[in-house]
C-alpha cells in the first residue's frame, strides 16, 4: 500500500529544480511514499493547456523542463502511476508505455475527458470501447490502464442509467479498471461509498480529498462556500471510505487538492492531510 500526491497540487511549488527538491524532501519528510505525475506537467505544456488548467483553479507551474526522474530518485519518492490523455494513447501508446516504464511505474491513468458529452450513451459506450483498445496496447507492454473520474460521469443517459455505469459494464477488466476519485462524486450529490462498493475489486487506487468549509472573517450569510479542505478537516465520511477501499484491495492512496489550501500553501495542506493518511495506511 503506497500513499501519494497528485502533482496537480505542486504546479506552484516547483518551478526551478530548488524548488522543486525542497517541495519533494518535505513530502517524503511528511510520510508519503511517492507522487502521481501528469505527462503534460513533465514535459512543456501548449498555452492552451496552462490557461485551462489555470481557469479550473490548478495551474501547472513552471515544472515541464525539469528532470522529474533525476528529482524523485534523490529524494526517495517513487512514482506510483502516470497520468495520461486517451488521445495521447491512440495515436502513440508506445512511448507513453515506454515513458511510464523509465519512471518506474506500471499504471497509466486517463482522467476525464475535454468537450465530450458524458449524456450521450451512444458517445460514452464508445468511449468505453476506446478505453478497452487503449488498454489491450498497454496490456501488451506489462502495464495497467486505469479509468479516472470527476463529476461528469454521474450524467444520466436516461432514466437510471449515468454514464459512469456503462463505464464499468462495457469495459473489460482483463484491459481497465477504475481510480476512483471520491470527492468529484461526494460534489456530484451522489455517494462515494456506494459507488466504491459497486466498484469493487476493480477499484485500484483511491484519489482522496475531504470536503467542508473555510470561514475567512465573519460570514455574510448561513452559507459557508464547500471546497476541499485537508483529510480530517471537512465532513466527508473518510473513515468509512477508507474501510471500504481496503476492503477493495486498493494498491494505492492518491491525496489531491486543487486549491482552499491552509494558508494557500499546498505542501502545508499536504503536511496536515498526511497525519490523516499516516494514522490508517
Amino acid at each position: 500500500m503506497k500513499t501519494a500526491v497528485q502533482q496537480i497540487m505542486l504546479g506552484t511549488v516547483t518551478g526551478s529544480e530548488t524548488q522543486a527538491r525542497n517541495t519533494l524532501q518535505r513530502i517524503k519528510a511528511a510520510g508519503y511514499d511517492g507522487l502521481e505525475l501528469n505527462r503534460f506537467m513533465i514535459h512543456p505544456s501548449s498555452l492552451m493547456i496552462r490557461l485551462m488548467t489555470r481557469a479550473a483553479g490548478m495551474p501547472t507551474g513552471k515544472g515541464g523542463n525539469l528532470n522529474w526522474k533525476g528529482l524523485l530518485q534523490e529524494s526517495g519518492l517513487s512514482v506510483i502511476s502516470l497520468h495520461a490523455d486517451l488521445g495521447s494513447l491512440e495515436r502513440e501508446a508506445d512511448a507513453v508505455a515506454q515513458e511510464a516504464k523509465d519512471l518506474g511505474t506500471d499504471t497509466v491513468v486517463i482522467t476525464g475527458m475535454y468537450r465530450f458529452d458524458y449524456s450521450d450513451e451512444k458517445t460514452v459506450r464508445d468511449l468505453a470501447q476506446r478505453l478497452n483498445r487503449a488498454g489491450e496496447k498497454l496490456r501488451g507492454a506489462g502495464l495497467s490502464l486505469l479509468y479516472h473520474n470527476h463529476n461528469v460521469e454521474l450524467l444520466q443517459v436516461k432514466p437510471g442509467l449515468r454514464a459512469y455505469d456503462i463505464l464499468l459494464s462495457d469495459t473489460d477488466p482483463e484491459k481497465v479498471n477504475f481510480e476512483f476519485d471520491s470527492y468529484w462524486f461526494a460534489d456530484g450529490g451522489a455517494s462515494a461509498g456506494d459507488w466504491m462498493r459497486k466498484i469493487g475489486k476493480r477499484m485500484r487506487l483511491w484519489h482522496v480529498t475531504d470536503r467542508g468549509c473555510r470561514q475567512k472573517g465573519s460570514a455574510m450569510t448561513p452559507i459557508l462556500r464547500q471546497a476541499s479542505v485537508e483529510l480530517g478537516t471537512g465532513n466527508m465520511d473518510l473513515e468509512g471510505l477508507c474501510a471500504i477501499a481496503l476492503d477493495n484491495g486498493i494498491q494505492g492512496v492518491v491525496l489531491e487538492s486543487h486549491n482552499n489550501w491552509i494558508d494557500k500553501d499546498p505542501v502545508k495542506s499536504l503536511e496536515v492531510s498526511a497525519e490523516w493518511l499516516n494514522g490508517r495506511f
